[in-house]
Parts: C-alpha cells; structure tokens; sequence
C-alpha cells in the first residue's frame, strides 16, 4: 500500500494546515457527526488512508460515532485498536508487494506466495475474512499472459485461503488516471481470473470511482458480475472527492443497485475530502449510501 500512502501524504500535504487538531478535538467530543439511526441496510466502512489527518484510535471515535462497523485496508499491528472498538477490519492488508508488483508477474510469486501463506492464518485467527491483492502492472505484458500468470500464482495459495475462510480480494484500479499500466483495469478481465480460479475464496474489489473512470456502465457491471464481488469502494468521479452533487455519479441509484444483487458485504468510502470538515463530509456519504 506504499503508493496509496505516498498519495495521500501529497495530495494533504496543503490541508495540513486546516486546523487538523481542533477538528478532531471537535469530532470526538461528539459535535455533530452522530446520524439519524442507520437504516440497516448497508454494511458501512472507511479507508484508514483517506483520513491520516487523525490517528487511528481518533478515527475508530468517529466511527463509532457515526455508525461504521469497520475500518479498511489495517494491517496486523493495528487490528488490536480495531478491537478496543470493537470495528472490523473489512479490508486487511499487508501481504502485497506494492499495487505495480502484484499476481501478473512470476518473478514476484515466491515472494507473494510467502507473505500471503503468512498473513492468511493471522486474519483468519482474528477473526477477519477479506485480505486484499494486485494484479500488478503490465509492462507490456497482454492481458492474456497477464492472466495465465495471476492463475498459476493464485493458485498455489488458494487452498490456505479456502482452509481459513479468508477471501483473497484483487482491486480494480483505472489506468487511464491513477495507476497507469495496471492490469486488472476492467470488470470483465477480473470476472474471467475469478472464473477460471472458480473458489469463493477469490473474489473483487468493484471500486466505482476507478471502474467508472476506466469503463463506466457501473451499475449494468455491477449487477452483471456481481457474483464475483466481495467489496465495493467508493469516491466521486472526477478528482476522486466527496460523493455529493458536486461529481457526476448518483450514489443512491448505485447504492440501491448493490443492494439489489444480494450483496451483504462492506461498502467503504474511499475519497479524499475536498472540504475543510472532512468529518462532515465522511457523515454526508454515510448518509448519501445509507438507503
């Protein structure tokens, strides 16, 4: 998650300034975050990345308050402040390279092999199930090539996974704007990995924001796929910001229709709050996806 974390510290490096400390000291003494009871419906998350600006244990606070059930993309060292919080980790990491050096490229196997052997058994004991992987970047390579490596990868840990309950969830990224070169960069193209590997202990993240700047059609996709989808990320489209009226996607229509496939999994607000209160503009998507 090397590339995520060097992101955010670029892109809030000028937000820095904003008062980072008085709007936590005002978030956890429980302004006005707390919602309307949450409908239900929805299992709610947060990536940790999109909100460095307050410590872990701060942002468990918030969540707690506004209604979350878990946090995102936290690794072991922190799953013990999870628990005082009693939050899920909804989307585990830790055992990737990096998202450029992922399943595509067979130079990267042992290496991925071993950290994900590793991991596996220490989500499954605590009592998680989602650890997230990569395709990694093409590097010229075709998708086809790209395919048959991520398979005979993939393969060789899947059985652990399947002993452990733990579902090994590979992102859909854009490569038109963020990761350029990333190969799992259209639903159909995880669809067909997923169905070749055939276990419901390989599943995908449906990020709308990358999907919808790499292919669109979300939620003709999502209900087509959906099948292979354990996780949805969110953010709004374009510049990846709040998912309010200021972007191009309705997130209640897309909301909706996830709900309509079934899915009983985590939907997580990935986006990088444009607005000085990014408290509050965590609550307005809860709020928006709430349906």
């Amino acid at each position: 998650m090397k590339d995520r974390r060097s992101a955010i510290k670029t892109i809030l490096a000028g937000a820095a300034s904003l008062t980072t400390m008085s709007m936590a000291q005002n978030t956890l003494a429980g302004s006005n975050l707390k919602l309307a009871k949450l409908k239900g419906n929805i299992n709610h998350s947060v990536c940790r990345w999109c909100f460095n600006n307050l410590s872990l244990d701060e942002l468990c606070k918030v969540a707690n308050e506004i209604g979350l059930k878990a946090i995102d993309l936290v690794g072991p060292k922190d799953w013990n402040i999870l628990k005082k919080y009693n939050l899920d980790s909804s989307m585990c990491n830790g055992a990737e390279i990096s998202l450029t050096e992922g399943w595509n490229t067979i130079s990267y196997h042992e290496t991925l092999i071993r950290n994900y052997s590793e991991m596996i058994p220490l989500v499954a004991k605590a009592g998680y199930k989602n650890l997230i992987c990569f395709s990694g970047n093409r590097r010229g390579m075709d998708d086809e090539t790209g395919l048959k490596n991520c398979i005979t990868g993939l393969k060789k840990i899947l059985s652990l996974a399947e002993k452990h309950g733990v579902v090994l969830v590979m992102e859909l990224l854009n490569s038109k704007v963020d990761h350029k070169d990333y190969q799992c960069d259209h639903t159909a193209w995880g669809a067909e990995l997923a169905k070749v590997l055939a276990s419901e202990n390989f599943k995908l993240l449906f990020d709308i924001y990358h999907m919808q700047v790499n292919e669109g059609n979300v939620i003709q996709n999502i209900r087509d796929y959906h099948q292979y989808i354990a996780h949805y990320h969110t953010a709004g489209v374009p510049g990846r910001h709040e998912i309010d009226d200021t972007q191009e996607l309705y997130y209640p229509a897309i909301i909706r229709a996830i709900k309509d496939t079934g899915f009983n999994g985590y939907i997580a607000q990935e986006f990088i709050p444009a607005h000085k209160d990014n408290m509050e503009s965590l609550r307005k998507a809860i709020q928006i996806c709430d349906i």
